[in-house]
């Protein structure tokens, strides 16, 4: 007689038992959530490669060039004078964009006192 009374004769025994259907939520663990830590990390990394991109850019392009400006004259390495020049425009950007951020929040602040007072 076999001892597992509701496996068939016709069936050959494997030795393995037989899979039960799974019956409730698999006990896996959350996933990761995305964190500011994270972020930082991320950011950190990808500085630190640019930061290597255009140290090379800067010592490949040391041939000193004459520069006129206004009646200035003075010479300076041609990859420095194009990182201070995409330094520049990348300060102008921060003043614009941080003058039309102060303009919206001060017209949101208008905007919310009007409201108050109509509510």
């Amino acid at each position: 007689m076999s001892s597992n009374p509701s496996a068939s004769p016709d069936q050959p025994r494997t030795g393995k038992p037989t899979p039960r259907p799974a019956t409730g939520p698999a006990h896996a663990e959350p996933p990761v959530k995305f964190t500011r830590a994270g972020a930082l990390w991320g950011a950190l990394i990808a500085g630190f490669l640019i930061l290597i991109v255009l140290l090379i850019f800067i010592a490949q392009n040391t041939t000193s060039t004459l520069f006129t400006f206004l009646g200035w004259h003075w010479h300076l390495p041609l990859g420095v004078a194009i990182l201070l020049a995409a330094v520049g425009g990348g300060l102008l950007t921060v003043a614009v964009g941080t003058a039309r951020i102060l303009q919206l929040r001060r017209e949101a602040k208008k905007n919310r006192a009007a409201a108050l007072r109509t509510s």
